[in-house]
């Protein structure tokens, strides 16, 4: 489980430089986002810089936001990571078209997302569960502890 609103400002951080890197540059911004999704997904939270301002400074000034399941956003993660990926390696190769068309598409993603809250991956996520046949049910949380206030 995560604040919900911590993927949020990770998606506006991933949009804003990904809207950078396609409309004025460099390109290689595009390939510093995939490594920063790299280290977030593979060595956890603390390696995410977006995640640490969040969690760091805004949520201890605005306060714990609704909990949501942590599988669907960690999803888009990955799929970002995998298009910011090859937009990186498209521009090295040359084909600066298909690098800025797929640097682009994670630009409008992540911030559709952040603005609207309708997060494509995660979408993509649980009709992957769907079309397994199964039903997608959010983590639950904890019981209370006796005698803590809930």
């Amino acid at each position: 489980m995560i604040d919900a609103r911590a993927p949020r400002v990770n998606q506006a951080v991933v949009g804003l430089v990904a809207l950078a890197a396609v409309t004025v540059g460099p390109w290689w911004l595009l390939a510093l986002l995939a490594l920063q999704l790299a280290l977030g997904l593979t060595l956890g939270r603390r390696w995410c810089l977006a995640c640490v301002f969040y969690y760091e400074v805004l949520q201890q000034r605005l306060g714990e936001g609704p909990l949501e399941d942590s599988r669907p956003p960690r999803f888009a993660n990955m799929v970002g990571l995998a298009f910011l990926t090859a937009a990186s390696l498209a521009h090295v190769a040359g084909w600066s078209t298909a690098g800025t068309v797929l640097g682009s598409i994670v630009a409008a993603l992540a911030l559709l997302a952040a603005v609207t809250g309708f997060c494509a991956g995660c979408s993509a996520y649980k009709i992957g569960y769907a079309l397994t046949g199964r039903k997608f049910v959010s983590c639950p949380l904890p019981p209370p502890v006796a005698g803590e206030n809930a």
